[in-house]
């Protein structure tokens, strides 16, 4: 585990493996595509784990936003059956599709934190957003998440974020871009 902390009572940063369903905090964040109706890696388990309300909520976040839920942006949903009492949706930048702007996915991870604190949550949990089948870097994605979420002006009102990775080689990354 690495644990990052900052002056003023900031939230401690870590990276861990694990499974971010089981995650033991207040808000887990989805990568999720701009459907918000369930895909595969993240989005699919974070889906099979919460259970049938989690899709009732994402119809009704979707139907605010008939054109697809915008690259970025993020949005707080009760947690269903999870740990969590909050799935933050966001959609990553899509490397194959030409969104490799960094700036799009650091949005990923500071407007998820700034949802997080909107609904009260304490702590976070983060997936390594846009590093499977949108294919960016995980090297790039690693940096990016970890100065994006210490730039974060929302630190001081959270204790936790922990990015929660599915392998000891992605932990690894997350470790090296934190430390």
């Amino acid at each position: 585990m690495t644990r990052t902390g900052s002056p003023g009572g900031a939230a401690a940063i870590e990276a861990v493996r694990g499974d971010l369903t089981r995650a033991r905090v207040d808000a887990i964040v989805n990568a999720a595509n701009s459907s918000l109706l369930g895909g595969g890696g993240v989005d699919g388990a974070v889906h099979r784990a919460a259970g049938p309300e989690l899709l009732e909520h994402c119809r009704e976040l979707r139907a605010r936003y008939p054109g697809g839920f915008p690259v970025g942006e993020a949005a707080a949903i009760p947690g269903a059956r999870l740990p969590a009492t909050w799935v933050i949706q966001t959609v990553g930048p899509n490397w194959h599709r030409g969104e490799r702007q960094d700036r799009l996915l650091a949005a990923c991870f500071s407007n998820s934190l700034t949802e997080a604190v909107r609904v009260g949550a304490r702590s976070v949990a983060f997936p390594a957003i846009s590093a499977g089948v949108y294919g960016w870097d995980p090297v790039r994605v690693a940096k990016v998440a970890a100065r994006a979420v210490r730039a974060s002006d929302q630190l001081g009102r959270l204790d936790r974020v922990v990015f929660v990775l599915i392998d000891e080689p992605m932990r690894a990354l997350f470790a090296a871009a934190l430390a």
